[in-house]
């Protein structure tokens, strides 16, 4: 697997900056890499609850903060993203599936990176199962366990 090329840009919201220690960059862009088919320049921002609520309900019309969202702006030639996560529902979501917050966050940037591409899990099962298969076998490569075992 050749690696590609990611310029990242890495921001943590005031009330979100209780994990920038356990996010660097390196990290952060290795995980992101790895999930990568085209070079991309990605901006990875990390939210509080309200930031994260309101860009929820704003741009999918829920009135709820969710754990990542994906803005995908192109593909092609390289993909250009926004992802944001919700520091308290990643937190709260670690807990919950008995994960380490290290495992969650790899787990959810290397989905973002992959909605990012073009790869959709609410269009069929089909797609979902498939996207599942990928994500697995990326967290395997980076060292971490299916994200989907119960």
């Amino acid at each position: 697997m050749s690696l590609k090329h990611l310029t990242l840009s890495l921001q943590f919201a005031r009330d979100a900056a209780q994990h920038r220690a356990l996010l660097p960059r390196h990290r952060v862009a290795r995980w992101i890499r790895h999930a990568l088919d085209a070079d991309a320049e990605i901006t990875v921002r990390i939210v509080g609850e309200d930031e994260g609520r309101a860009l929820n309900a704003g741009y999918r019309h829920k009135d709820y903060a969710t754990n990542v969202l994906t803005f995908d702006y192109a593909q092609q030639p390289m993909v250009l993203a926004d992802l944001v996560l919700c520091a308290p529902v990643v937190e709260r979501e670690a807990r919950e599936q008995n994960k380490t917050l290290e495992e969650h966050y790899a787990h959810l940037l290397v989905h973002g990176a992959l909605h990012a591409q073009g790869w959709d899990h609410e269009t069929s099962e089909q797609d979902a199962r498939e996207m599942e298969a990928r994500e697995t076998a990326i967290l395997r490569g980076l060292g971490f366990a299916d994200p989907y075992a119960a």
